[in-house]
């Protein structure tokens, strides 16, 4: 298959199957007769791993290992739960912040009256500076 059919079959675009060609973690394919790239399920299968890893929020050098650990995977299983419980602490690390950031956003939303006879309270208290 072509890179478009790839990128169709995989449900992303051109660039981005050509984003994780330049990244190495697809395989450069044949090329045919014509020079176009020749695409086969191996690189489907693949692209679908990475994509499927990308939507967790797994940044790319995690996903290079588990590519690594998939290639070997009698050897991996123990090391594939030592990186998803590491990506799951900073997941619980930015849940954490963002309930942080809602509680600020919704103190800062309270203190909004909706009168326009004055200013802002939020407006004004964006422009206040820490000391």
């Amino acid at each position: 298959m072509r890179i478009g059919e790839l990128a169709e079959h995989a449900g992303c675009d051109v660039q981005t199957v050509r984003f994780y060609e330049r990244e190495g973690l697809l395989e450069d394919p044949a090329r045919d007769e014509s020079g176009y790239r020749r695409y086969d399920e191996r690189h489907a299968a693949k692209l679908a791993f990475v994509r499927h890893c990308r939507s967790l929020d797994l940044p790319l050098p995690e996903v290079r290992q588990l590519l690594d650990f998939a290639a070997r995977p009698s050897q991996s299983c123990a090391q594939v739960n030592d990186l998803l419980d590491g990506h799951i602490v900073l997941v619980k690390q930015r849940l954490a912040a963002l309930k942080t950031l809602e509680k600020q956003l919704l103190a800062l939303r309270r203190s909004c009256d909706g009168d326009t006879s004055h200013p802002c309270a939020i407006l004004e208290s964006f422009m206040e500076v820490d000391r």
